[in-house]
């Protein structure tokens, strides 16, 4: 399929997000894959999920974050507000009202959880694979001594070792007050669809209990949480991934 440049705007800066759209019988629902943080649209899940779409013959869109793989602007600019914007844009542009299902890996297991709510009557189901909401609270939280806070304040970011890449992770303040204000776990979240929550408990990143808190939390009284006693956080084994087909054929698909 043809990658494609959808127009959205940043503070009036027009950014092009980069996406990959099929159609699908409209009888069924739309599946959109939300990429984790710094992952693309070329990974393997999102490029297992475009082979699961075409052999059911559902409609499905994976794209790139604005600053991420082939989309415009600059990651470092990005925050998880103006990443559930990219997402709500593209749901808005592109899926014609139709019927959802979210699938979020990592950070975009956030952003699906962010943007849920707003698509009430729409949501067929979401899939979260290591979700990982609040997870910049979780990293100053857990991980940031005084003097990297001292470093964040002064500069206004702070480089992290990147267990995926000999490139740094760029962590600026603006993510960190961002994702704070973006934070869900101190309330409900307001998603009544089915959900399906994919976690291993040798998470290296996200801890598992997350899951069971999201669980917690969320109004839907239809949340499978599904831990796997091993695997990593990306979750891209072919087991992992079958799981993935399970929980999304559970929606009916």
């Amino acid at each position: 399929m043809t990658i494609q440049m959808h127009t959205v705007y940043h503070n009036k800066t027009e950014t092009k997000l980069a996406y990959v759209k099929k159609d699908g019988d409209i009888s069924k629902p739309i599946i959109l894959f939300c990429g984790g943080f710094r992952s693309d649209m070329d990974g393997t899940k999102a490029l297992f999920l475009q082979d699961y779409t075409e052999k059911r013959g559902c409609g499905y869109i994976r794209f790139d974050y604005m600053g991420h793989g082939k989309s415009g602007g600059d990651f470092e600019e990005g925050t998880i507000s103006s990443w559930a914007k990219d997402t709500q844009s593209i749901i808005d542009a592109l899926t014609d009202g139709r019927d959802l299902i979210l699938v979020g890996s990592s950070m975009g297991g956030w952003i699906s959880l962010l943007c849920a709510p707003h698509l009430k009557g729409r949501m067929k189901g979401l899939v979260g694979i290591a979700a990982a909401p609040d997870f910049t609270k979780d990293m100053v939280n857990d991980h940031f001594t005084s003097e990297m806070l001292a470093e964040l304040n002064d500069k206004k970011f702070i480089a992290l070792p990147n267990d995926y890449s000999d490139e740094p992770y760029i962590i600026t303040k603006a993510l960190i007050d961002d994702g704070a204000e973006q934070s869900i776990l101190h309330a409900v979240i307001n998603i009544d669809c089915p959900v399906v929550l994919l976690q291993s408990k040798l998470d290296a990143s996200v801890p598992w209990k997350k899951a069971l808190k999201i669980k917690e939390l969320l109004t839907s009284d239809n949340v499978e949480v599904i831990l796997l006693e091993d695997g990593d956080h990306s979750l891209s084994r072919p087991q992992d991934l079958e799981q993935l087909a399970q929980a999304i054929s559970s929606f009916g698909n």
